[in-house]
């Protein structure tokens, strides 16, 4: 067992990192910490005080860079608040609510995979499949007296049958699944030369060849795994709370998403992304209560 504490960090709480949308392989415990899978890796975080606990099993050599790079702990998150606040009392807001909120740095595969899952669906639903995927096409970790699995490699997924795939209760996505599982496996789509690229939009060209990957699922992907800060990704709450604050049509299924968009770029100042998190989790937490 391996262990990472975080001291005195300003810009960390479980619930807002873990609830905000971004990610899927996370569970809450009874405890309040959560425990999800990395890689190869089951770990616990756990809130205490001042610290942030993480314990986990990994093969990884390094457990301490594993959690570094995925929480993206290197970076000034008081810095983007700081930008962000200042432009308007919405944002400023937006942020006292969610402001534990930072954007992981997920395994692209796995961030493919799991979004094209994500159309049109809920997030229990989503979950249950992505454990069901791993349970079958993963491989097996014991944390803590329980059984976990990877989320499965592209070799091991590219087995599965559309048949199979549909008995995972994926629907209509089977085929989506199917399809790009073997586009990436046959290098049809170079996952390296994605994240090498300099360019938001070349990446988001070449992840739009994707079965089942279009302009939300891209930007999502975009952000989630490649930290691509300059995307916007649109569903149903970003759209409502845009509109309630800046645009205010009567209709809220008429605005443009062009339209979202371009303020988006306009106000945000190169930090669209995590003012879209902000917004986003303020808008439907506090839906949830209306």
């Amino acid at each position: 067992m391996e262990q990472y504490i975080l001291e005195n960090q300003n810009s960390f709480n479980l619930v807002h990192i873990f609830e905000c949308g971004q990610c899927f392989r996370w569970n809450k415990q009874e405890d309040k910490s959560y425990v999800g899978v990395i890689k190869d890796a089951v770990i616990r975080v756990k809130e205490e005080k001042n610290k942030i606990i993480f314990t986990g099993k990994t093969n990884n050599k390094d457990f301490k860079t594993l959690i570094r790079n995925y929480f993206d702990l290197d970076t000034d998150y008081l810095e983007y608040k700081d930008k962000l606040t200042k432009i308007d009392n919405y944002l400023k807001e937006s942020i006292e609510f969610g402001n534990g909120i930072r954007i992981l740095k997920q395994d692209l595969w796995e961030c493919i995979i799991s979004f094209i899952i994500s159309a049109n669906n809920n997030i229990p639903r989503i979950k249950k499949i992505i454990e069901k995927l791993s349970a079958n096409y993963g491989e097996k970790i014991e944390f803590e007296g329980k059984t976990y699995y990877t989320f499965p490699s592209c070799e091991s997924l590219s087995k599965a049958t559309i048949e199979d795939l549909r008995m995972m209760g994926l629907g209509f996505r089977d085929k989506r699944i199917y399809n790009t599982t073997k586009m990436i496996l046959n290098k049809e789509i170079d996952l390296e030369k994605i994240r090498n690229l300099n360019n938001t939009n070349d990446m988001r060209q070449e992840l739009l060849k994707l079965d089942g990957v279009g302009p939300k699922v891209a930007d999502c992907i975009l952000l989630f795994s490649l930290n691509r800060l300059d995307v916007f990704p649109i569903d149903v709450w970003v759209r409502r709370v845009m509109n309630e604050l800046y645009i205010h049509n009567e209709n809220e299924e008429k605005v443009n998403k062009d339209e979202l968009q371009k303020l988006a770029k306009e106000k945000f100042l190169g930090l669209s992304g995590i003012a879209q998190q902000y917004l986003f989790y303020w808008k439907r937490e506090l839906g949830k209560g209306a």
